[in-house]
């Protein structure tokens, strides 16, 4: 009769093994005035310290995947309301709610994730006339998000959609001269309407289409 250490062996080789959870990729395509780096002030400074580069022109949503440090998956509970039945209280549900999520970008010499998220945010509300903008339709500030597990081979295996997402807060960037060997990163808070988990197959052809939508934007 086989141990309980060999079931759970054989269990997890049935299933694949065990998912490991720095295998993953993030998708997003963000709005067109997010998407196209055509700042005359930062073009120059880019030329004025030798990183400009025509690809940063255009943003290109694999890079962002490539720079995505660490994500998650997000929350879901179910809201509940008590009612009293007889001599006890019974709990019913009223709803639902998704948890708000975080990622870490790791930010490049060109400020590549810095800038497109600064010109986001400010799509989003411009501080200037201290006016919002409207969420969708033709120049709204909203994506659709798409975090995927992936395995060994690169490919999905599972993945969320998050529908309507868009940035509600950029992290600082701490600035340090005794730091010797430090980089810079941040973390980008997300609200959104709601996520849809996705299998392997919708996961992929979804994530095709978003990234030849925003090279081809």
């Amino acid at each position: 009769m086989p141990n309980r250490l060999d079931t759970i062996k054989s269990q997890i080789a049935k299933h694949g093994g065990i998912a490991p959870n720095n295998r993953f990729n993030v998708i997003f395509t963000p709005p067109t005035v997010s998407l196209l780096n055509l700042n005359p002030t930062n073009l120059l400074g880019n030329i004025i310290n030798n990183s400009f580069s025509w690809k940063s022109l255009i943003s290109d949503p694999r890079d962002i995947s490539i720079l995505c440090k660490n994500a998650s998956f997000p929350s879901r509970s179910l809201n509940t309301a008590e009612y009293q039945a007889q001599r006890e209280s019974k709990k019913y549900i009223t709803g639902k709610s998704d948890g708000d999520i975080n990622m870490v970008f790791y930010i490049t010499n060109d400020m590549y994730m810095k800038t497109m998220f600064d010109s986001w945010m400010n799509h989003i509300f411009n501080t200037r006339d201290y006016r919002a903008n409207y969420k969708r339709g033709d120049g709204g500030y909203c994506t659709d998000v798409r975090i995927q597990q992936v395995n060994k081979q690169g490919q999905p295996v599972y993945g969320v959609k998050l529908v309507n997402a868009y940035p509600t807060q950029v992290g600082e960037m701490s600035l340090d001269n005794t730091a010797t060997d430090g980089i810079h990163e941040i973390t980008v808070g997300w609200s959104y309407d709601y996520y849809e988990p996705e299998n392997a197959l919708t996961s992929s052809i979804g994530a095709i289409g978003d990234t030849l939508g925003g090279l081809f934007t």
